[in-house]
């Protein structure tokens, strides 16, 4: 899971939006055919505009505020925005959509800027199809910068069975079975987002024969989860809060003590941390503590439109043997 909202918020400055406008125009000129990030405020490497994110799915503009600004800073936004569907570059990229998204809001309300939402895309990655849900959720169904880490499973699966823990809405399960998984299980409290899931296998037409779908609190049903096993690759990307289920610094220690009675000789372990108040070495030490079988590898880079001033704060994925 990703896209933590900060509580730490820098003033948001309008005079400093040309250079959004920049970044936007000059990924639009790539004319971008897979859904990804355009820009990234929350790593704070561009001053003015920490709270500000802009990603392209299906050729539609989204972009997120994650504070609250004043009338200058949103009044230049959407003159800006007006202005770039008005140039041969958005007609160029096949732009079709700007939607605005009040990510603090409670009900996170989206406003349609241009054109008209397709709220229900199908797009693509890594040869993958998601299906998104947009402007009616916090977040819209696929996290962006786990990419790098949807690549690693691909690459690793063949012939593997796979745990994918917090599953979501099965992003890791796709690109695992796309990969040539032998079974993938899936495990979430929210069946809402397992039928996603379901339905995003669909899309890519895989044996939903080799996909199981559990929708059970992780920490009540390790027998269940068990038998399915043992597992030659686990998924642990969690919440970094879910209230009354998981608290990431009280929890997750319980998770990484189960993984011997889990796990096939020889597998691995992808393990996530999105706080950007818990560094790896948290993962790194509990790991050695809970689970003294597996030696840290790596850590997965982010993808590089997700960059970070402080890469101890943005997402970690570390991988474990």
């Amino acid at each position: 899971m990703a896209e933590e909202i900060i509580s730490e918020s820098p003033m948001m400055q309008a005079s400093q939006l040309a250079v959004f406008f920049q970044q936007i125009e000059t990924k639009l000129d790539h004319k971008p055919t897979e859904v990804c990030r355009l820009f990234h405020g929350r790593g704070k490497c561009w001053p003015g505009l920490e709270q500000l994110t802009c990603d392209w799915a299906a050729n539609q503009l989204l972009v997120n505020l994650f504070k609250p600004v004043d009338d200058a800073f949103l009044s230049a936004l959407k003159q800006g925005l007006a202005k770039l569907a008005q140039s041969g570059r958005w007609e160029q990229a096949g732009g079709k959509a700007m939607v605005l998204q009040h990510r603090y809001s409670d009900g996170a309300p989206s406003e349609v800027i241009l054109g008209e939402l397709d709220a229900k895309p199908v797009v693509e990655e890594l040869g993958c199809k998601y299906q998104l849900d947009i402007g009616r959720n916090q977040n819209f169904g696929l996290f962006l910068d786990m990419r790098n880490g949807r690549e690693w499973v691909k690459s690793k699966s063949k012939d593997k069975r796979v745990l994918n823990l917090f599953a979501y809405t099965c992003g890791f399960s796709v690109a695992a079975i796309e990969g040539g998984a032998e079974h993938v299980v899936n495990v979430d409290m929210a069946r809402a987002s397992l039928n996603k899931g379901r339905d995003n296998h669909r899309l890519n037409g895989h044996d939903l024969g080799s996909v199981s779908f559990l929708a059970h609190d992780i920490f009540k049903s390790w027998g269940k989860i068990k038998k399915y096993g043992p597992y030659d690759i686990i998924v642990i990307d969690p919440p970094s809060f879910q209230k009354g289920s998981f608290a990431l610094t009280k929890d997750y220690k319980k998770i990484l003590r189960r993984l011997g009675d889990l796990m096939a000789e020889g597998g691995e372990v992808m393990a996530c941390v999105n706080s950007p108040t818990v560094t790896p070495n948290f993962l790194i030490e509990s790991m050695a503590e809970e689970a003294p079988q597996l030696t840290f590898v790596e850590r997965l880079d982010n993808p590089t439109e997700f960059a970070d001033i402080d890469p101890e704060a943005s997402l970690k994925v570390l991988l474990f043997k």
